[in-house]
């Protein structure tokens, strides 16, 4: 790898096709912004950090990328070249530029090594050879075989657009001459705009560009919201293959949507409509779905999952959940945890072995080992003002339709009958009953019957 590389990403424009008022490198695809993509790959490849060009909606870039790179502004939008010499005035130290537009979502770490490796003294640039070349730049070859230059599509000729080898918006190349000929093309546009392909042009005849061939599987031009689908879809089939080549099996590829971001363990099944969102990371052996969705989610290994959705929740191993259950932050469990249909929780945290099968809402709660939920156990957490805290003790028994009006703490080994509305602290090993005793009144239907004759 040549010595003195500088990445520089091009994210200044406003995207006017996207219609939207967000960034066009902040359109989110598979789980993180356009942008966040190209920043992996750059990272994965060995690069070090780099600068990124900001315009249009800057402020909004410059705080989604945080330290991951150094941020400059082109104040004016005059055209890719001035974003590039922009970007020069503020490395004074780099050899090289590893230049990447913003919106290459699809583009791989290999294909940037491959660039680095293979460009020779005057650098290089990645291509690929498409069926539909239309809206790209088209490479036009020099005698040799190299770079003659680059044609936008708006500037081909009949013959121009016949040509299926289109530019795919990274380059490499060295420091000073890409300067000259940034000068260069600069003094000859009268519109006082430069573009970034005349500077390449410019290089490619002073001397030989190496050109570098990529999949076209790589190639995504996301101008707008249809091109952002098709990106979308290409980066999850990719990830799904990839999961399943690591030992993942998934039943129905077409209807499983994972993010980048999402790591999935070994012999674990994906069902169909599954949606793994986030930061989630599943274990060993699970099975998840169908249609179950997790957000910034942890399974540990042996978990079943199903007809549910999980929002920065933990399951311990051995757990299962669902279906039609709903768990929302906060929410963490031991192992071979028990959670069954029309379950919501939040904020809680249960002991290994607990069971709550039916029908609950339990919030802002602790509650320990062995310890079984009954059907319809309300915990009341919500005065109308503040949230308040539960405590159940290891293999206490909440019976059927209890309320738990918190704050409340029950007791090791304690049971609460069922029915009873509790707000008060039950010892351990003790029986709370609260409610009215019952009163069975002879001959009532007969007198109402009568009554209504």
């Amino acid at each position: 790898m040549p010595e003195g590389i500088r990445p520089v990403v091009l994210a200044a424009g406003k995207g006017t096709r996207m219609r939207s008022e967000l960034p066009k490198a902040l359109h989110r695809l598979a789980g993180r912004p356009m942008i966040g993509h190209v920043l992996s790959a750059l990272t994965d490849a060995g690069l070090p950090k780099p600068l990124c060009v900001v315009g249009y909606g800057g402020e909004l870039v410059e705080e989604y990328l945080g330290s991951r790179a150094d941020v400059v502004w082109q104040e004016e939008q005059l055209g890719t070249g001035h974003a590039v010499a922009t970007a020069l005035k503020a490395e004074n130290k780099a050899q090289w530029l590893l230049v990447v537009n913003g919106d290459l979502p699809l583009l791989q770490s290999t294909s940037l090594q491959a660039l680095i490796e293979r460009s020779g003294p005057q650098g290089g640039l990645l291509t690929a050879e498409v069926a539909d070349p239309g809206g790209y730049g088209r490479i036009e070859r020099n005698r040799e075989g190299g770079l003659g230059r680059i044609v936008e599509d708006k500037d081909c000729d009949e013959r121009q657009r016949a040509i299926s080898e289109i530019n795919v918006g990274a380059y490499l190349l060295p420091v000073a001459p890409l300067r000259d000929s940034l000068a260069r093309v600069g003094k000859e546009n009268a519109q006082g705009e430069i573009y970034f392909v005349d500077a390449v042009t410019d290089l490619a005849s002073q001397g030989h560009l190496a050109v570098v061939s990529v999949a076209p599987d790589e190639v995504a031009q996301v101008n707008d919201r249809r091109e952002l689908a098709r990106a979308e879809s290409a980066l999850r089939r990719r990830q799904v293959e990839r999961l399943m080549l690591a030992g993942v099996t998934v039943l129905d590829p077409a209807t499983t949507y994972v993010d980048a971001t999402v790591q999935v363990g070994r012999d674990t099944v994906l069902h169909p409509f599954t949606f793994l969102e986030g930061e989630s990371r599943i274990g060993e052996g699970c099975e998840v779905g169908p249609q179950v969705r997790l957000l910034d989610s942890v399974l540990g290994d042996a978990c079943q999952v199903s007809f549910s959705v999980l929002e920065e929740t933990e399951l311990g191993d051995g757990t299962s959940c669902g279906p039609f259950t709903h768990l929302r932050p906060g929410t963490k469990t031991g192992r071979q945890v028990s959670i069954g249909n029309f379950v919501e929780m939040k904020g809680v945290e249960i002991g290994d072995q607990t069971k709550v099968r039916h029908h609950s809402y339990l919030g802002n709660a602790s509650i320990g080992r062995r310890v079984n939920i009954g059907a319809g156990t309300v915990i009341v957490n919500y005065d109308g003002h503040r949230k308040h805290h539960t405590r159940i003790g290891d293999s206490a028994f909440i019976g059927c339709n209890a309320n738990l009006i918190a704050p409340v703490e029950i007791g090791r080994e304690a049971y609460v009958a069922a029915g009873s509305t509790v707000n008060q602290a039950v010892p351990d090993e003790a029986l709370a009953v609260a409610r009215e005793r019952q009163r069975n009144i002879e001959g009532w239907v007969a007198r109402r019957r009568s009554r209504e004759e």
